[in-house]
């Protein structure tokens, strides 16, 4: 979970010091890296309930 975390906010670093001089793609890549984390955690939950 961390790691992936950890990738989205290096991808948004890297975006932004492309793109723009802002923190844009900073926020969005770690709120959808925090999303995609936790949407894995919840079906590997899923799983194991089964």
């Amino acid at each position: 979970m961390g790691v992936t975390i950890y990738l989205f906010v290096l991808l948004g670093k890297w975006l932004d010091t492309k793109f723009t001089q802002g923190k844009l793609f900073l926020i969005i890549c770690t709120l959808l890296g925090v999303a995609v984390s936790l949407y894995v955690v919840l079906k590997q939950v899923n799983k194991l309930n089964e």
